[in-house]
């Protein structure tokens, strides 16, 4: 009897088990995951979801591939030239879907709406340069396609910087607003100023990291922006063995401009190059500080060519 009592006492007192599951659930989650599950919750419901579709057959749908940057490394060269092929319907603008929370909370509504209208068998493509270095991106693509193809075109660190001030300074005077040299911004207290935005975003084994946290290297193809810009076509046909098109894309498409000073394109007798903001001449840098800029970006190379288990030609 004695026993028994024990017994009953013990299955009144002892804690009751939660699976693990509902513990989990039951803690406080990430404003990241709030607005992923509310995103989610918007397109879930067929009822919620439009399908734009034309008369034509075809319609808008998420893209399957993205180029994710970097900024100034040559992402508008890449997109135009990857339209070449017929099986490739691009959006026209920068969606800055992934990085602006103002697009994000529209849901995934909202960005189909931005997309090309594409037939069935062809990829839709958007180019977002500032994907790469958004901490908060990667993770959000992954929440939207695991198998997404990403591509990033990248290139020498020091040259990119130069052509991320080169952008904003013309953007200054074409407004006819003032703006600092580039040695205001590339020297602090005599010193290198390694805290300037265009340096860090040249800090590719940082930022790559974080996109290797949710795909794998092969899912993201590294395009040679210098060699891009001197030879395209080895190039771009790289990318299409990487998004499994058929060759389509010619070294005929390509030819080179001298008064521009940079490859062309040529599509079904129609010759058309790249904007005239493409290309611009860098500001003079004392050679002393290109130097510095050099060994600054020694390491850091260094270890994104670890990354990635590949080298490229960069000072």
């Amino acid at each position: 009897m004695a026993a028994f009592l024990l017994g009953a006492v013990l299955l009144i007192v002892q804690p009751q088990i939660v699976p693990s599951r509902l513990a989990i659930n039951s803690k406080a989650e990430t404003t990241s995951q709030s607005v992923q599950r509310e995103l989610l919750k918007k397109t879930s419901q067929k009822n919620d979801f439009k399908e734009n579709i034309h008369s034509n057959g075809s319609r808008q749908q998420l893209p399957q591939t993205i180029i994710i940057g970097v900024r100034k490394g040559g992402t508008r060269a890449l997109l135009e030239m990857l339209s070449l092929h017929p099986d490739i319907a691009a959006a026209e603008s920068e969606v800055h879907f992934f990085d602006w929370e103002d697009h994000y909370r529209n849901g995934l509504q909202w960005y189909i709406n931005q997309m090309p209208f594409s037939y069935p068998h062809q990829i839709t493509v958007e180019k977002t340069p500032a994907y790469f270095t958004s901490p908060k991106v990667p993770e959000r693509v992954y929440n939207m396609n695991q198998s997404m193809r990403l591509l990033l075109i990248l290139r020498d660190p020091s040259e990119r910087v130069l052509s991320d001030y080169t952008q904003v300074f013309y953007n200054h005077m074409q407004k006819h607003k003032p703006y600092p040299s580039i040695e205001q911004f590339l020297v602090k207290d005599g010193e290198l100023n390694v805290d300037y935005k265009a340096i860090n975003r040249s800090l590719y084994y940082i930022h790559m990291q974080n996109w290797l946290k949710y795909f794998p290297l092969d899912r993201i193809h590294i395009v040679d922006g210098d060699k891009l810009i001197k030879d395209p076509f080895p190039e771009i046909e790289k990318v299409e063995r990487f998004l499994k098109l058929s060759p389509q894309i010619n070294a005929s498409n390509f030819y080179f401009n001298k008064t521009k000073g940079f490859y062309c394109l040529r599509d079904s007798g129609r010759e058309r190059c790249l904007h005239e903001s493409k290309g611009r001449a860098h500001p003079h840098v004392d050679t002393r500080l290109l130097e510095k800029l050099h060994e600054y970006f020694h390491e850091p190379n260094k270890k994104f060519f670890e990354l990635v288990g590949r080298t490229f030609d960069w000072h």
